[in-house]
């Protein structure tokens, strides 16, 4: 079952934990869990789908559970979505209702409050491994958010693979402070905690001080995004304190080297990064047994198989430098965009392929290092195709950089220039001869821009296709 950890009969056998889930200010056991959640599956159960928005609190907590008791899918939105994109997301996924928590305008829908301290020991059937748990909506950012199908089916394998590549079990305290409206913070870190049976404690904002301290109090297994370890580095005192930990988790955007780096010789953790999407969930993983390269991805977790396709569609050879689209087959892929079989068959071949939309390189072992989205990352300039990746690895080993972005920007002559934007105190002509040392001579760029700070979503992501609107 998804839920593993949650039968209630393991419950009822005296298998319950007294802090469970930490969230918000509130502690819930296991058995806590099970009444409060079984009392939402009676509410809710029958209905087609339910939207929660996925503000990090015990209400949610219960909400997403209590669905997923009784079958019924649901629609995590952000609560800080705008008015025309909520109405997008409820129309198109058919929500019939706002359970938990509601935004000040409902667009229409009833609301079916969550009841902290209700409880039922009602005992419903395990729903059907393809049945859909999850519709989780992409970002948008080439047109209206597309709504993913993720089958209970998917979850279960991907935190399976995840619990064999990072040795993870019962014995763990999974910490994290990541919104619990995308696969990272809620399919991982929730939903990963309750099929596993550790501990789960939500830092409420990811601040360098409450990740130490939420280890301090025996957190082993942490997750976090760029920004967050970042920040955690930029603070030494908060970097050692993460010493006792077991395993530190970067995923959701590309983890800077010098990050990397710092977080080694400050805590004496490597941490494991690790490649996935809303459509794939995780797919490439470093090991907690094996290396842990700064830049890579990893190797496909067990039972993914991955290609690299070149633009005439024959192989690019695994050397480690050749770059190519990225595909792969899995038993974590979604079963389609919701109302858009058009979009999905433009990602999903007959063969049973995912076409990422990303760019990679593999080099002779296996591992997998991510050059970036194809449209914004991959860029063609005067006959060389570049990865942005490696060009901001050598600006963010600069000195004078904080944070680093390249951009291929229209050219007339080139096709694109390579435009980068930093965050940081160095000159832009000290920084494109900095590059021109570091790298081959075609991958300086025509031009760097000093900013205040970079475009990003809420998941750390650098929102490039602003930056080309800057250009």
């Amino acid at each position: 079952m998804l839920l593993a950890s949650l039968n209630p009969a393991a419950v009822a056998a005296g298998a319950d934990i007294d802090d469970a889930v930490r969230i918000d200010g509130v502690t819930l056991s296991r058995s806590d869990l099970v009444g409060a959640a079984t009392s939402v599956a009676e509410r809710v159960g029958g209905a087609a789908t339910v939207a929660v928005l996925a503000r990090p609190t015990p209400a949610t907590v219960l909400a997403v559970v209590g669905c997923l008791i009784a079958g019924v899918p649901v629609v995590p939105v952000p609560a800080d979505v705008g008015a025309a994109e909520r109405r997008h997301i409820l129309t198109d996924s058919g929500a019939q209702a706002w359970l938990g928590e509601r935004p000040d305008d409902t667009d229409g829908l009833p609301h079916i409050p969550v009841r902290l301290h209700a409880r039922s020991w009602h005992r419903y059937a395990e729903p059907p491994p393809d049945a859909t748990a999850l519709i989780v909506y992409t970002s948008g950012t080439t047109g209206l958010p597309k709504g993913v199908l993720l089958s209970r089916r998917a979850i279960a394998a991907d935190l399976d693979m995840l619990a064999a590549a990072w040795q993870w079990t019962a014995e763990d305290t999974l910490v994290h402070g990541l919104p619990l409206y995308h696969v990272h913070g809620l399919v991982l870190g929730l939903l990963g905690s309750l099929r596993i049976g550790n501990r789960f404690v939500y830092t409420g904002k990811p601040t360098p001080e409450n990740y130490a301290q939420a280890v301090s109090e025996g957190g082993s297994l942490v997750f976090g995004v760029p920004t967050v370890w970042s920040r955690i580095v930029a603070d030494g005192d908060a970097a050692r304190a993460l010493a006792p930990a077991r395993l530190l988790v970067s995923g959701s955007a590309p983890l800077p080297v010098p990050v990397f780096d710092g977080l080694a010789a400050l805590s004496g953790h490597q941490p494991v990064e690790r490649y996935g999407s809303t459509e794939a969930l995780i797919t490439l993983s470093t090991l907690a047994a094996g290396e842990r390269r700064p830049g890579w991805v990893g190797l496909p977790l067990e039972g993914v198989t991955t290609r690299l396709v070149a633009e005439d569609g024959t192989a690019v050879p695994h050397d480690g430098e050749s770059i190519g689209a990225l595909h792969l087959q899995s038993p974590t892929l979604f079963d389609g965009y919701l109302n858009r079989p058009d979009a999905t068959a433009e990602v999903l071949d007959a063969d049973g392929w995912y076409h990422t939309g990303d760019v990679a390189v593999i080099d002779a072992g296996g591992m997998h290092r991510i050059v970036g989205r194809a449209s914004v990352d991959l860029i063609k300039s005067g006959g060389f195709r570049i990865g942005a990746g490696e060009i901001e690895t050598v600006l963010l080993g600069h000195a004078g950089v904080a944070e680093a972005a390249v951009i291929g920007a229209p050219d007339a002559d080139l096709g694109q220039r390579i435009v980068a934007f930093v965050v940081g105190d160095a000159a832009p002509d000290e920084l494109i001869d900095h590059v021109a040392q570091q790298l081959s001579v075609h991958k300086r760029p025509r031009e760097v821009r000093v900013v205040d700070a970079l475009p990003r979503n809420a998941m750390g992501k650098v929102l490039k296709k602003e930056l080309l609107q800057w250009v």
